[in-house]
């Protein structure tokens, strides 16, 4: 059943920590997930979320480290001596242990490492220290069971259950040979129907997916979902294997790198907390820069309605298809430019594959601006007719240039949008920056050119 916090359930542990009552608190808490734990600090003010992370027992309390937003995890482990602070972090895995220290002060990190206990995992954890953030050595733990190659059975199970002691979740074993070097996978199946006296070299998998220390992690979720997979064991530059990368790791890049993306495609900087977290200076940085560079984009808007000024005076019915002409050039690009970039960040293209979209693209275009283009004609012979608006004697060639342009404007906003994020790519930047809100922009400027060039070409003569 999910959890939900009632303002009952907060006034009570709110009562309680009024009360100093630790031991009713630990009653009332111990028993809930660490993920509703989590949701429940977020709802206390900074010294009541403190009180309870002291009074809860070490292990539950590590994991809610690991739920909090970053800014209020922050504010806790202010409140914890580093002695306190290695007690919770000797109950962790190693590589959330390291992503913890790794947000401490430089001379707190070395204080709260020295007071680790467990040697062996104070170890791992500066090893882990030592690796950029998004590769693959910064998001790997060290925590995984390995069996010699040179071993039988019976010595791989006896290992296997001194190793596994200090492992939560035993997802694969992993063969290395003497040097440490990644050889295979083992399955657990073939472990438990073989017989004990049977060499590991005969029934283990030669063949396993692995990644480097320094692949990105964009990378290693690639790899993890095309392959299905619910750990990865990373090798070092001399294939020695050196830690796992579990699928837990993998959902929280996969959503931070979406997030990313959605936020890029939007016209904004990618929010280094999340919204609610975001004070208004941070919000209004992030989201200016790219509002003022589309904003005067957009003056190029009204520089080109001034070039047409003459043409507006003598047939002002023009002006009333401007937004509709311009905006759907705006949203077939948006549309082409959310497909591609979706498209590129799954692998399914690649640069070489620009020639194939732009075939594909003009054919959808046309298709798309020639249905746009008959709404358009119908629309207006409708009103005319109908006598909801009189559009005058040439209603029928304002009906023909509108649809013409429909069919143009959509063409060419299908094609800058997917050809926007090829060029982003080419020039090494990201194909989501801004592309929806820049392709947009582009259209709407070239959209008017197209508009008043062909409604010149139908209307010379006649209105103009």
């Amino acid at each position: 059943m999910q959890f939900n916090i009632s303002k009952e359930f907060l006034g009570q542990i709110e009562e309680l920590i009024h009360q100093k009552n630790d031991q009713e608190l630990a009653v009332l808490l111990n028993d809930l997930h660490h993920a509703d734990l989590a949701e429940i600090f977020e709802e206390l003010n900074t010294i009541e979320a403190t009180y309870i992370f002291k009074i809860l027992d070490s292990e539950k309390s590590a994991e809610i480290l690991m739920e909090l937003e970053e800014n209020l995890r922050e504010k806790i482990l202010k409140g914890l001596s580093a002695k306190e602070i290695a007690e919770e972090l000797d109950e962790l895995d190693t590589d959330d242990a390291a992503d913890i220290i790794a947000e401490l002060p430089q001379s707190k990190k070395e204080e709260v490492i020295s007071e680790l206990e467990d040697v062996e995992h104070a170890k791992d954890i500066v090893d882990l220290l030592r690796y950029q953030e998004h590769t693959a050595g910064g998001l790997m733990g060290k925590e995984l069971v390995k069996v010699n190659e040179n071993w039988n059975v019976l010595t791989c199970v006896k290992e296997m259950r001194s190793q596994a002691e200090h492992v939560t979740r035993v997802h694969s074993i992993y063969v290395v040979d003497d040097e440490n070097r990644l050889k295979g996978r083992l399955s657990l199946k073939d472990l438990l129907t073989t017989s004990t006296k049977t060499p590991i070299s005969e029934v283990y998998i030669p063949k396993v997916t692995f990644v480097k220390v320094d692949d990105e992690d964009v990378e290693v979720a690639r790899i993890m979902q095309k392959y299905d997979l619910e750990a990865i064991p990373v090798v070092d530059e001399l294939g020695r294997l050196v830690g796992r990368i579990t699928i837990d790791d993998i959902l929280d890049v996969i959503e931070q790198r979406d997030t990313e993306d959605i936020h890029k495609f939007g016209g904004t900087e990618g929010l280094d907390l999340s919204y609610t977290q975001t004070t208004l200076g941070e919000l209004v940085r992030k989201r200016a820069t790219w509002l003022i560079i589309l904003f005067l984009g957009e003056m190029l808007t009204a520089s080109a309605m001034g070039y047409y000024e003459l043409e507006l005076s003598k047939a002002l019915v023009l002006g009333l298809f401007i937004p509709l002409i311009i905006s759907s050039g705006g949203n077939s690009g948006s549309q082409a430019a959310s497909l591609i970039i979706r498209a590129m960040a799954l692998k399914e293209l690649q640069l070489s594959d620009w020639w194939y979209v732009m075939k594909k693209e003009i054919l959808s275009g046309l298709l798309l601006g020639s249905i746009l283009g008959i709404i358009g004609f119908i629309r207006i012979m409708v009103w005319q007719q109908s006598g909801i608006y009189n559009y005058g004697e040439h209603w029928f060639w304002i009906a023909i240039s509108v649809s013409f342009s429909l069919v143009a404007i959509v063409l060419w906003g299908t094609l800058t949008g997917s050809l926007v994020p090829f060029v982003l790519r080419k020039i090494g930047l990201d194909p989501a920056t801004a592309s929806a809100p820049f392709v947009a922009t582009l259209v709407d400027v070239t959209g008017l050119i197209i508009y008043f060039s062909i409604s010149a070409l139908f209307l010379s003569g006649k209105l103009l």
